[in-house]
C-alpha cells in the first residue's frame, strides 16, 4: 500500500478531442479520452495503469503532465492545481514531473549528441552549466547502467534498450518526484524488459521516486506495482492493492483481462476458466450511456443503460465503478 503522504491528487480529470468536419466549420463531435476519472497517487509508490489499447491510458499520463491541457478537473500537485498554473509558474513545477516514454526511437533527437539530450533540461531550467552539467551526465549515464563516455555518441548508435535507458536518465535530470512511465517496456525485446523494469525499481529504490507506470503486460504490472487502476473507455473501472486485484477481482472486465494472462502451473491453467468479451469495444466518439462497459457485459441489466456507476469504494481501498459490485465480489 501507500509509502508516504500524496503526492498527486486527479479529482473528475476530464479530456476531450475536438472533430472538425472541415477546414472551416465548427467541431460537431468530440472524442471522450478520459472521462471524468479520479485517483490518488502516494509518495513513493507505483501505481499501474492498464487496460485495451485506446482507452485513454497515454492520454491520462499526458494530462497530468500538462502536455495536454485537460477539458475539465483538477490535478493537484505539492498542493498546486496544475490545470489552473500558466507560464513561468507551470514551468517551474514542471521539473519535478517527467515522462519516459514509449518509443525510444523518436523519442530522442536524432542530431543531438547523447550529452546534451541528458543535459537539455537542465539548459532549459537553468539549474547546472559547464563542467558541473557535464559531470551531472556522466553520473546520470552511470546510474542507468551506460558507459559516460558515451556522452559524445548520437541515439542511432545505440541499441532499443540503451536508448531507452537514455531517455530514463533524461528523466532524472532535474531530480523528479513524480515520472510517468508511458509502455516504457513495450517497444523493447522480451530480454530487455526485464532489465529496464529492475532498473527503474533500483532507481526508485535509492532516489525515492514515484511511477505513474502504464503498460499492456499484466504480469510486469503486477510486478513492479503497489496499486494497480483498470482503465476502460475513458473512465477507471477498478483501483485496488496489486495482490487484491489479481486474487479477487470485482468489476466484469477486469475478471475477462485477469483471465488473459497465463498462470505458469499447467494443471491451474488447465482448471481456470478464461472469459471472452463479445463484440468491440465502443467508440470513443459516442460511448454508451450510463455504464461505459455494458455493451459487453454479461450481467447488464436496464439501470447499466439509464445510470453511470458511481466509482466507489466496495471494501477498504478498493475501488469500482459497478452498480453489481456487492453481487460479484
Amino acid at each position: 500500500m501507500a509509502k508516504g503522504e500524496v503526492l498527486l491528487q486527479v479529482k473528475d480529470l476530464f479530456k476531450h478531442f475536438p472533430i472538425n468536419q472541415g477546414l472551416f466549420s465548427r467541431s460537431k463531435s468530440k472524442v471522450h479520452a478520459v472521462d471524468g476519472i479520479s485517483f490518488d497517487i502516494y509518495d513513493g509508490e507505483t501505481l499501474g495503469l492498464v487496460g485495451e489499447s485506446g482507452c485513454g491510458k497515454s492520454t491520462t499520463g499526458r494530462t497530468i503532465l500538462q502536455l495536454y491541457r485537460p477539458t475539465a478537473g483538477e490535478v493537484l500537485f505539492d498542493g498546486d492545481n496544475l490545470a489552473k498554473l500558466k507560464g513561468e509558474d507551470l514551468r517551474r513545477k514542471r521539473r519535478y514531473l517527467q515522462m519516459i516514454f514509449q518509443d525510444p526511437y523518436a523519442s530522442l533527437n536524432p542530431r543531438m549528441t547523447v550529452g546534451k539530450i541528458i543535459g537539455e533540461p537542465m539548459d532549459i531550467h537553468n539549474t547546472l552549466k559547464g563542467k558541473a552539467q557535464l559531470e551531472r551526465v556522466e553520473e546520470l549515464l552511470e546510474l542507468v547502467g551506460l558507459n559516460p563516455a558515451f556522452l559524445n555518441r548520437y541515439p542511432h548508435e545505440f541499441s532499443g534498450g540503451q536508448r531507452q535507458r537514455i531517455g530514463v536518465a533524461r528523466a532524472l535530470a532535474l531530480q523528479p518526484k513524480l515520472i510517468v512511465c508511458d509502455e516504457p517496456i513495450s517497444a523493447l525485446d522480451v530480454s530487455i524488459q526485464a532489465q529496464v523494469v529492475n532498473l527503474l525499481e533500483d532507481l526508485q529504490q535509492n532516489l525515492g521516486l514515484t511511477y505513474l507506470f502504464i503498460a499492456h503486460d499484466l504480469s510486469m504490472v503486477r510486478h513492479i506495482s503497489d496499486r494497480i487502476a483498470v482503465m476502460y473507455l475513458g473512465i477507471i473501472v477498478e483501483l485496488a492493492d496489486r495482490n487484491t486485484l489479481y486474487a479477487k477481482p470485482i468489476h466484469p472486465y477486469t475478471k475477462a483481462l485477469l483471465s488473459a494472462v497465463p498462470f505458469p502451473d499447467p494443471f491451474i491453467e488447465e482448471k481456470r476458466k478464461r472469459i471472452i468479451l463479445e463484440g468491440d469495444v465502443p467508440s470513443p466518439v459516442n460511448p454508451p450511456s450510463g455504464c461505459r462497459f455494458r455493451t459487453r457485459c454479461q450481467y447488464a441489466k436496464e439501470i447499466c443503460a439509464a445510470e453511470k456507476p458511481v466509482f466507489r469504494e466496495v471494501e477498504p481501498h478498493h475501488f469500482v465503478a459497478c452498480h453489481f459490485s456487492d453481487d460479484l465480489k
